[in-house]
């Protein structure tokens, strides 16, 4: 395991079981960006991406 998914292997054992909505994730995110803003581009980058996962490859 890469020591970068430590915190997604902790996310999926303790809330994995968890349904939760895109609003209240991107809530989450932007919350997490207020108190992070150092981490903008990562977040953005990743909402980027999860939010174009079902567009057609160009």
């Amino acid at each position: 395991m890469y020591s970068t998914d430590r915190g997604i292997e902790e996310l999926d054992e303790r809330r994995g079981e968890e349904q939760v909505s895109l609003a209240w994730l991107a809530g989450r995110m932007r919350e997490f960006v207020d108190l992070n803003p150092e981490f903008e581009v990562a977040v953005d980058r990743l909402s980027t991406w999860l939010a174009r996962l079902d567009d057609d490859d160009e």
